[in-house]
């Protein structure tokens, strides 16, 4: 499997090198935009970055009026006077074998052979691996977003301040101590928390940074356990056996969990079980999953990261800049957010908790998977 993988993945970079497109529309042409996302429509993550793009799309005079927003939204793609737009989802949440991934990559780049985009969006780390893997050193303009806290991991920049090459993009540092700060605001008394993860490389890569910091010393409470799991029922068990043994939980992502006969576990079904059974207070690192019921976060804003990438390609197809000359960056934190309902049911007074700056109000896991 892994010489067949090797291969293909060398057929992949080898078709990429045939991608001939330029910086601008051809004279007289229509600028021609991909859009690529790693995760599903139903994500709640994807929408708000989604929202964001929209945003800036609209801003920068990509799209001319709210309509066409809601077209590429409905139907992902648009046309219009001056640009077509198209996306391509790439549902690696559930489509998580190697396989997979390879299948819906060669898929991507056929798509990028036949529209010859004169940018690409990719949207969070196996959008930017992957499909960025082929287009690395061609003369196709990419923009990543949502890329988690290490931007030179996929080898694509040489800095922060010029990336070099055809790509640079908005990555996103971790808001995880001032999560965790603000927990202990509400919960005074708490001293220890675990790590609960799926088995992913965002779980791996968000747990290794809260563990390093953890070990440095930097956070306000002592890290006990970490858990990363493919198996929704051993991440259950898990989750049970630890909620005797700390004050708190880290709950990095439950979207890649597996049922044991190996089928996708809906993330609100994750979600909602958790809701109806654990009943120590939790940290999440962005607001989607306070919207999905949990209970607090300092925001690593999807919205934002998904309008900064767009802001930068107005400087590239407006500003006539090259990628490698704009700045990677990190948006700034988003809001101190809470759950309402979550906070009831944890018997959590939210009186006079001034720190807190946006509430979210009801559970939409709760509300796709009613727990008795």
């Amino acid at each position: 499997m892994k010489k067949l993988l090797a291969i293909v993945f060398g057929v992949l970079v080898f078709l990429a090198g045939m991608v001939t497109v330029s910086y601008a529309a051809e004279a007289g042409g229509k600028t021609r935009i991909l859009v690529v996302s790693s995760y599903s429509r139903d994500y709640l993550w994807s929408q708000e970055t989604g929202k964001g793009l929209n945003a800036a799309l609209r801003e920068f005079k990509f799209l001319d009026n709210d309509q066409q927003v809601e077209e590429f939204s409905k139907n992902d793609s648009v046309e219009t006077a001056s640009v077509i737009i198209k996306k391509s989802w790439m549902d690696t949440k559930r489509k998580s074998k190697k396989e997979e991934i390879v299948a819906t990559t060669a898929g991507v780049m056929d798509l990028v052979r036949d529209f010859k985009p004169d940018l690409v969006f990719l949207g969070d780390d196996n959008a930017t691996n992957f499909v960025g893997a082929q287009l690395i050193n061609t003369a196709t303009p990419v923009v990543f977003w949502g890329v988690d806290l290490d931007p030179f991991k996929y080898g694509y920049i040489d800095s922060f301040e010029r990336p070099g090459k055809n790509i640079t993009g908005v990555y996103q540092s971790g808001y995880y101590k001032e999560g965790l700060e603000a927990l202990k605001k509400l919960y005074p008394q708490i001293k220890t928390f675990a790590i609960l993860s799926d088995e992913s490389e965002t779980g791996r890569g968000k747990g290794r940074v809260l563990a390093k910091e953890a070990a440095q010393g930097k956070l306000p409470l002592e890290l006990v356990d970490e858990v990363y799991t493919k198996s929704f029922s051993e991440w259950k068990t898990r989750a049970l056996e630890l909620q005797g043994k700390v004050d708190a939980f880290f709950v990095i992502t439950h979207a890649t969990l597996k049922e044991d006969d190996g089928s996708s576990v809906d993330i609100m079904k994750a979600g909602a079980w958790y809701q109806a059974n654990i009943k120590k207070p939790e940290a999440v690192p962005e607001k989607h999953m306070v919207e999905a019921g949990l209970l607090l976060t300092a925001d690593d804003s999807a919205y934002k990261q998904g309008y900064e990438a767009g802001r930068m390609a107005d400087i590239i197809l407006h500003g006539k800049k090259a990628p490698g000359e704009i700045a990677v960056m990190a948006p700034s934190r988003g809001a101190i957010a809470v759950n309402r309902l979550r906070a009831q049911s944890l018997g959590i007074d939210l009186t006079g908790k001034d720190f807190i700056e946006e509430f979210v109000d009801g559970s939409k896991a709760l509300e796709k998977f009613p727990q008795p």
